[in-house]
């Protein structure tokens, strides 16, 4: 490590309501924290409801918290740990994660040893410990038509596994596109050159504009197999049913028009409102026939939703 920067990483949390996890990501980074990486740990706390401030008061008073006084979301959370970051390297770390083993020094060292490398993802697994996809192409618009819509199923396979990046192994180090945010560990010079994240993503597609900015600005972007960590995945947005659908439709949204332009933005739109259209015709005939009729309310009402939202393109 250089002397020009105090810490060689800085790890940002942004945390809403999800305290028992977030006390086990922090137990993880600690427990597996060597002494010849200086870290800091920032957790930005959307002003949860779940005594998460209390617990990191009590249980991590090495924590620098910054606690809000209303739910900023995970885009400007995260910009408000960059704001006051101090390490070398910048970890963008989800709540529901936890560091397995040296991942963080396989991580740094990496980056160390490749200087073009701007931006570097885990290996994640799933909770019982089956391989996360977070390792990606940029999409098409052929993928903005068939990846996580009700097409998917009918999508050509060819067009999923380049998106998917399917043809490595899940533990091969590979370039990539983008990377998720869940775990993305980013130069501090890419931060300084292209800037934050994009606010106008509430939340999801934000990593994915972010590595592009970083890629148009000459930065690679790496997937590292050998580095593991377990993300369990969606806690706080599982609280936001609707929402969920409309930020990340809406995020979607913004990627486009942002980088393909209003038209493509436009088409899709229209596209993805006639589906959950559609969906809820399909729900309600499966609810007038009796099949799970909470479940299908509830769906229609969410989708219902989705649908007074507009759909905004940004």
């Amino acid at each position: 490590m250089t002397n020009t920067y105090p810490l060689a990483l800085s790890i940002i949390i942004v945390n809403w309501n999800v305290r028992d996890l977030l006390r086990n990501c922090l137990q993880s980074i600690y427990d597996n924290h060597k002494d010849n990486l200086t870290i800091e740990v920032i957790v930005v706390d959307s002003d949860s409801h779940d005594a998460s401030v209390e617990m990191i008061q009590k249980e991590f008073e090495q924590v620098v918290l910054l606690a809000q006084s209303a739910n900023v979301g995970f885009t400007k959370g995260n910009n408000i740990g960059l704001e006051v970051a101090r390490g070398k390297y910048i970890l963008l770390l989800n709540p529901d994660t936890e560091i397995i083993g040296d991942s963080l020094q396989q991580m740094v060292r990496f980056l160390e040893a490749h200087t073009d490398v701007g931006i570097a993802g885990p290996h994640t697994l799933n909770t019982d410990g089956t391989y996360q996809s977070t390792r990606r192409r940029f999409p098409t618009i052929m993928t903005a038509f068939f990846e996580s819509t009700w097409l998917q199923p009918f999508a050509p396979k060819a067009i999923l596994e380049h998106f998917y990046v399917s043809e490595f192994a899940d533990d091969a180090t590979i370039e990539v596109d983008w990377v998720q945010g869940s775990a993305l560990m980013a130069r501090r010079e890419v931060y300084e050159q292209i800037g934050g994240l994009d606010t106008g993503f509430v939340m999801f597609s934000e990593e994915m504009d972010w590595c592009k900015r970083a890629k148009d600005a000459g930065w690679k972007v790496f997937y590292l197999g050998d580095a593991l960590i377990t993300h369990h995945g969606g806690k706080s947005t599982e609280q936001v049913t609707a929402n969920k659908h409309i930020y990340f439709q809406e995020s979607k949204l913004r990627y486009f028009h942002k980088h393909h332009g209003w038209l493509v933005a436009s088409l899709l739109r229209a596209f993805l409102l006639s589906t959950y259209a559609i969906q809820i015709g399909i729900e309600g005939i499966k609810s007038l026939l009796g099949s799970k009729r909470a479940m299908r309310q509830e769906r229609i009402q969410a989708y219902w939703q989705v649908i007074r939202s507009g759909l905004k393109v940004s």
